[in-house]
């Protein structure tokens, strides 16, 4: 239990974290190569999910108006979780995918940072698809607003770590890439 609370902080963390970064227009890792963003395909979810969130806020101010003790409470858990959104999205923005010289490291926020050595990347094409609810075994989706755009298939697998720590051997890698065209070829290229 103490693990997985050190684990939803730190993940926080990294969150507020990203929310610093995208206010001073920097990113995390992009000037180690060539970036391509992955943000663009939630950016309407998220921001609609925020937009709940204030509608949310000021809805419960409005009816907790006689109990001050616990409208106060309300106003700072949906004013904390309006930021969380937010900082979702800039995780997004800030934390891209990063082709380097020796490896592509597929992201999606601050959940996942794979490392993929070039040398292991068997063929890659351009393919829109819909998560499927079953996965293969040694299968990864990242999508973004329900959609993968970028298939990588691996001659030996890479190793994935879990959002709770969990390590798993990975061949394929379905992801989001809001130009996966130019990713594709990027990588060709290498």
């Amino acid at each position: 239990m103490v693990r997985i609370a050190y684990v939803l902080i730190r993940h926080e963390l990294r969150l507020l974290g990203s929310l610093g970064l995208w206010v001073g227009r920097r990113t995390h890792g992009g000037g180690e190569g060539e970036v391509f963003g992955h943000a663009r395909g939630q950016g309407i979810m998220l921001f609609g999910l925020g937009f709940v969130g204030v509608i949310e806020l000021l809805g419960m101010s409005v009816l907790l108006r006689g109990r001050p003790a616990l409208e106060r409470v309300v106003l700072v858990v949906d004013v904390y979780t309006v930021v969380l959104v937010v900082a979702l999205y800039a995780a997004s923005v800030v934390r891209p995918h990063v082709l380097t010289r020796d490896a592509l490291r597929v992201r999606r926020g601050a959940h996942v940072d794979l490392r993929v050595p070039l040398e292991r990347i068997a063929a890659v094409r351009r393919e829109t698809r819909s998560p499927q609810s079953r996965r293969a075994e040694g299968e990864l989706e990242l999508a973004a607003n329900g959609q993968t755009t970028v298939t990588l298939e691996l001659t030996e697998p890479v190793e994935h770590t879990t959002f709770l720590g969990r390590r798993r051997p990975v061949r394929v890698v379905r992801f989001h890439a809001d130009e996966p065209d130019r990713l594709v070829a990027a990588l060709r290229q290498d």
